[in-house]
């Protein structure tokens, strides 16, 4: 063999092993996405839990006020769905936005739900109340966390993906959709948990 043969031979060897070096990066870095949602639904699951517990709560007070328990419980599975449908696919554009905007009319319909409590002053001393509302606080503020994860975890993610040379591989090893953020349309439901209280 030719040194010419050689020098290229050891060319090919190192960028086949370069390209194997990004795809096991390009995979890294997803896995961390997808485990950063993963996350997510377990902080959300435990919020879609405590608030059929909330209202069965409330229900024994506020006998006037089906219609907006009803709404509470009817946005709840909404964004249950929603988390369903974007657990399947974390990343994915349309998923993340159609779960940022069920989480949206959850937030508000609790929103109003809390509202129509201050009317209600011995729901607010109950001690059951109380008890949600303390886990509820602390599960948004876990579910604020673990999206914060998820984003830095996307960030990192499209990132690498985009840089040179990992660009040039990253479609042939099917990596050519960015992954999407999970963003609320409020800002203030970014910047702070909801405020439950009762």
């Amino acid at each position: 063999m030719s040194v010419t043969m050689i020098v290229v031979l050891a060319l090919i060897a190192a960028v086949f092993l370069y390209a194997i070096a990004i795809y096991n990066q390009l995979v890294s870095l997803r896995n961390r996405y997808q485990n950063a949602f993963a996350q997510i639904e377990v902080q959300l699951k435990r919020r879609y839990d405590l608030i059929p517990n909330l209202v069965e709560t409330a229900k024994a007070y506020m006998g006037h006020e089906r219609e907006t328990l009803e709404a509470v419980i009817a946005a709840r599975n909404a964004a249950a769905n929603g988390l369903a449908a974007a657990a399947a696919n974390p990343g994915n554009a349309s998923a993340m936005t159609d779960l940022a905007g069920k989480e949206g009319a959850l937030g508000a319909a609790l929103g109003r739900l809390n509202v129509v409590m201050e009317a209600y002053p011995d729901l607010k001393a109950n001690q059951n109340m109380m008890q949600v509302s303390e886990e509820l606080t602390s599960t948004e503020n876990k579910v604020a966390f673990a999206r914060q994860s998820f984003n830095d975890q996307v960030m990192m993610y499209n990132t690498y993906k985009q840089s040179f040379p990992p660009v040039v591989f990253a479609g042939m090893f099917g990596h050519s959709e960015d992954a999407s953020l999970l963003q609320f349309a409020d800002s203030e439901q970014i910047q702070e948990a909801p405020k439950v209280s009762f």
